[in-house]
């Protein structure tokens, strides 16, 4: 099967602008499909508006056309000639910061900041048009701007104090910052939110280097498929073309992962998810590299895939890796006690399957890069990486250089969430910054982020509980099974940390987890926030739901009854002094009103009322997924002793 992308030639009818900009005005000759985002941040170099989705939806472009607020990524440029355009890099440039800016530092309404520049022009939009806007007002004038970090409580807070104080009924000194005595138990402001009000901090897409190129990257439409072969003769003859790359062009060794080394820098042979990286184009424009690849001609050769992780895991399943049988990437195990005699021991067993989705991170700031090569021939790579420091190892193996010859350097991260823990794109980036000696940035547009980047682990967990009458938990049976994708990542500390914590912070005497993260032809799964916990402990706590209707139990009740308590052992033999569950549960039944004679659920004969539930998580103060742990450790430490051990752990590939 063959398939060629284009033709086409990177040209572009081109346009000339002429406009005023914060106050100053600009004449510019630019590409005519150039968007007023293109032509603010790539022409005039202002960065302090970020483009988040290219679609409108998420705020992070706007900006002032004539006084109007509007979104710059829908915006043609040529709608701005003879008009004014103001953006969030000059809104005071006298001061600094307006009062809103100030407001924002103040209430700490900035996180990781890439939203903010959209937010602060949509409530100076705001303030503008209605100095004494209400709640709903200011709610509805931020209505067409997302955040994915602070929840948004915090944004409206500090529109209201802005407001406040502009319209006198509050002093411009609560603007101030106090320094109390201790940091402890005070409101602290964040260093960096002035450069993120302003606009003027500088995320990865915001950097430019002289004589900077562009990467543009070929992808696979195919799950699964064999390289037959690649031409890249049209696109290596494109005028503006610098380099084209492949797998061929790694010099070191090509095997990454955060657990298991099992990805190419770019498709090696074989792709295996929709999406993976084929070739690479760096070029003179952003528009000259996507007409390069447009050009490259691959031949695939159709191979059957795979999508369910149960049936990946049948016999005669097609095989992703050859090192994982079965397709299994990692199979954790925690044994504790005798499952079954807990079970025989219930007057009630119940048992029921969950099932969790893929999700997408969706943070604001789409990934991006850029590479070059100092003068003393070390690569640098600026990324907004998680795992900064074990992606300069990989990458120094990736480029055959001794480690104090690759720079990483972690830029600004615009929302991560465990997303950017995984190097998917930074070993392309320095190939080319070696190849063509050169600067190189590489920006992934809203819908190459979604393709190519990972996704919170979907579980399917059969879960089996046994309780006796009083609510007592005596055994619990967890067979999880998620879907890993087509690459490890960070699938096998997922599987360690959801079966460690997936039975939650309860005593239970016999406890069976089977935690298993399988290979599919399906996106990549990654670290997302909760890294594994999220899925297993829904499950328990669902579980409980269930099993307290059944029991005809509040429950609350069912879980205080079970909470771990001081001295407490965990199912993977860890001692606990002392363990503060039982306070915090009737801290928060106190909180929320709970009572547990009045009937959870509104129907005939019950007064109208708030649902209310609960749940209970264990959560460590570090990752606490690694395994060996305490437990594995105590195990080594007493081998005779491992057979009747109140609990065992088996972690294995």
């Amino acid at each position: 099967m063959s398939e060629v992308h284009g033709p086409a030639d990177g040209c572009h009818a081109t346009a000339e602008i002429a406009t005023t900009v914060n106050g100053r005005k600009v004449r510019r000759t630019v590409p005519i499909h150039y968007r007023l985002i293109d032509f603010v941040r790539e022409e005039l170099k202002l960065t302090g508006n970020k483009e988040g989705c290219g679609a409108g939806e998420c705020g992070t472009c706007s900006m002032f056309i004539d006084g109007k607020l509007v979104k710059s990524c829908l915006t043609p440029v040529q709608k701005v000639i003879g008009r004014e355009v103001e953006t969030v890099d000059d809104l005071d440039r006298d001061h600094g910061m307006t009062v809103l800016q100030r407001a924002f530092h103040k209430a700490g309404a900035s996180q990781c900041g890439y939203c903010i520049p959209g937010m602060v022009m949509a409530a100076t939009s705001t303030l503008r048009d209605k100095p004494q806007a209400t709640l709903d007002e200011i709610k509805e004038g931020l209505g067409g701007n997302i955040c994915r970090c602070t929840g948004y409580q915090k944004i409206i807070d500090a529109v209201v104090m802005a407001r406040d104080v502009m319209n006198g009924s509050q002093p411009e000194a609560v603007l101030d910052e106090t320094a109390p005595d201790s940091f402890i138990g005070h409101s602290t402001r964040r260093l960096d939110a002035p450069a993120k009000v302003t606009g003027a901090i500088k995320y990865a897409a915001d950097m430019f280097l002289p004589n900077m190129l562009h990467l543009q990257v070929l992808r696979s439409p195919h799950p699964h498929a064999r390289i037959v072969g690649i031409d890249l003769t049209q696109a290596r003859a494109l005028p503006g073309v610098e380099a084209v790359i492949t797998c061929d062009d790694v010099p070191g060794v090509d095997n990454f992962g955060v657990f298991i080394e099992d990805q190419p820098t770019l498709a090696r042979g074989v792709v295996r998810y929709v999406g993976e990286a084929v070739a690479a184009v760096a070029a003179e424009t952003v528009d000259i590299a996507r007409a390069a690849v447009a050009l490259i001609r691959v031949e695939y050769e159709l191979l059957p895939g795979v999508f369910d992780p149960e049936e990946a895991m049948q016999e005669g399943a097609v095989q992703l890796h050859g090192f994982a049988a079965g397709n299994i990437c990692k199979h954790t195990r925690i044994r504790k006690g005798d499952v079954e005699a807990g079970f025989a021991e219930a007057d009630l067993v119940v048992e029921e399957t969950y099932q969790t989705a893929p999700v997408e991170h969706a943070y604001l700031e789409p990934e991006a890069g850029v590479a070059y090569l100092e003068p003393d021939g070390c690569v640098t790579v600026h990324s907004p990486s998680q795992n900064i420091t074990h992606h300069r190892h990989m990458l120094a193996k990736i480029l055959g250089r001794p480690i104090n010859k690759v720079r990483m350097v972690m830029s600004t991260v615009g929302g991560g969430f465990g997303g950017k823990e995984d190097m998917i794109y930074q070993g392309m980036l320095a190939l080319a910054a070696i190849k063509t000696r050169r600067p190189v940035r590489y920006v992934f547009t809203r819908e190459e982020s979604i393709l190519v980047s990972a996704k919170r682990h979907p579980f399917r967990i059969r879960y089996t509980m046994g309780l006796k009458k009083d609510g007592r938990i005596t055994a619990a049976k967890m067979v999880m099974v998620a879907d890993g994708g087509a690459y490890a990542l960070s699938t096998p500390g997922v599987m360690n940390k959801s079966a460690i914590l997936g039975p939650g912070p309860y005593a239970v005497p016999n406890v069976w987890v089977d935690s298993i993260g399988v290979y599919t032809n399906n996106t990549p799964s990654g670290a997302f926030r909760a890294f594994g916990a999220f899925q297993s402990e829904f499950a328990t706590e669902c579980h409980l739901d269930l099993c307290a209707e059944k029991l005809g139990m509040d429950p609350v009740a069912l879980r205080m009854r079970n909470l771990m308590r001081d001295g407490a052992t965990t199912h993977t033999r860890q001692q606990l002094d002392r363990v503060l569950a039982t306070e915090c549960l009737e801290a928060a039944v106190a909180a929320a009103g709970w009572d547990a004679g009045v009937p959870h659920r509104q129907g005939q004969g019950h007064a109208p009322r708030r649902d209310l539930d609960g749940a209970g998580v264990r959560k460590p103060c570090t990752l606490g997924e690694q395994l060996p742990g305490q437990a594995a450790r105590r195990a080594a430490a007493q081998p005779s002793a491992a057979a009747d051990a109140p609990a065992t752990v088996v972690a294995a590939k």
